[in-house]
């Protein structure tokens, strides 16, 4: 299907002309990247608040966005995946375009977020495993025993051509909005295929990691090429930023982090540096390892809502920008206590190189979307500079 999906695209609402009769328009793809300004033609985006506080530079007010914006909270996205099942969803250009473009143009983010899961990647080259509502992703077969990495081969970009397609598609809609692509890190990637599935525990990835370091190297190395692998397929299609998750990596210790796990975070972001791109690194419960984290190559360090921004500032160093970090569970409380909050992550802020507003986590599920809406519009007006 490629007719509309209802809605009203954002440069229509931005004012800017649609081909009749089509709701997409193709955005010519570049072999530059969305962040750079081509010879002879500033890039839309390069401007953005969001990507200039990505590069530590004065922005009009602090940008915001949200992880998980796309999807989750949403009734339109509920109506547009009626029947559809998650995986299904982010192998539809048409889909994916509709889902990322929602909450730009109900809560006016400074960025989007490409719609798409963490495991697609590996959907993507056969590895056999589903997304199962109220449990999140299973695979079949574990990987446990060195036979079984034969499981993971190579990604190319014919594998994910309806990433290019959507990215292209979305592109062409966003105008001046950034789009931002992501992966996830090679630490959760190989929790979900070690434990088969969501674990709290992770006894299955941690005996591999301690009990058998040549294979767990070899795992989270083939991982490493398969997420390099599908960011260039986003920034080559047109992403202007892009975020590496690792989810589940607050389960190490700093010395575990270190020796286990950065080598192959370091990788992947290493991987994507000549682009240009900023490149974002978050994870969850990740307090004692931000410094790491940012020493891994990350232009931008995640912070969870555990750590305060300044704090985090102190722990990850000089020459980052930072992003967070509202509770999200705030959003459930009244308007007055959700400014307050807001009041406390911008004051923590005040001192930063430069700094992107986000929750310090997700976008929860039940989250009433006006409050979204309400907190973006917040956010700018009390950070407004004078031009």
């Amino acid at each position: 299907m490629r007719g509309r999906l209802g809605g009203t695209s954002v440069r229509a609402a931005q004012g800017h002309p649609r081909r009749a009769g089509h709701f997409f328009i193709r955005a010519k793809i570049w072999r530059v990247s969305a962040n750079e300004r081509p010879t002879g033609q500033p890039s839309q985006t390069y401007d953005s608040a969001f990507l200039k506080a990505c590069r530590r530079e004065p922005v009009p007010h602090t940008p915001v966005w949200f992880m998980r914006q796309a999807g989750r909270s949403l009734p339109e996205y509920r109506k547009v995946r009626e029947g559809t099942q998650m995986l299904e969803s982010c192998m539809r250009p048409d889909l994916v375009t509709e889902i990322t473009l929602q909450p730009v143009r109900r809560h006016n983010v400074d960025a989007a977020i490409f719609f798409s899961d963490i495991v697609v990647p590996l959907k993507a080259i056969g590895v056999d495993l589903d997304i199962k509502p109220g449990i999140g992703p299973v695979v079949a077969q574990p990987i446990r025993r060195r036979e079984d990495l034969a499981q993971l081969r190579d990604l190319t970009p014919e594998d994910v051509s309806y990433v290019t397609e959507a990215i292209g598609m979305l592109t062409g809609e966003l105008g001046s909005t950034p789009l931002i692509g992501f992966a996830g890190a090679p630490f959760t990637l190989a929790s979900y295929l070690v434990e088969g599935g969501p674990s709290k525990n992770h006894e299955h990835t941690k005996a591999l990691m301690y009990g058998d370091p040549e294979l767990w190297a070899d795992l989270l190395d083939r991982l490493a090429e398969i997420t390099s692998a599908f960011l260039k397929v986003q920034i080559e299609a047109g992403a202007s930023a892009v975020q590496l998750f690792d989810s589940w990596v607050g389960a190490l210790a700093p010395a575990d982090y270190r020796r286990s796990v950065m080598p192959a975070s370091a990788k992947v972001l290493e991987s994507v540096a000549s682009y240009g791109v900023p490149r974002i690194h978050f994870g969850v419960g990740t307090g004692e390892l931000l410094g790491l984290m940012g020493e891994a190559g990350a232009d931008v360090v995640g912070v969870d809502y555990r750590v305060a921004l300044d704090e985090a500032a102190r722990r990850v160093g000089p020459g980052k920008a930072l992003q967070g970090n509202l509770d999200p569970a705030v959003l459930f409380s009244t308007e007055e206590a959700v400014r307050t909050k807001t009041d406390e992550v911008l004051a923590a802020a005040s001192g930063l190189e430069g700094h992107i507003f986000n929750l310090g986590h997700g976008v929860l599920p039940t989250t009433p979307p006006d409050a979204l809406t309400r907190l973006v519009d917040y956010v700018h007006t009390k950070t407004a500079r004078q031009a």
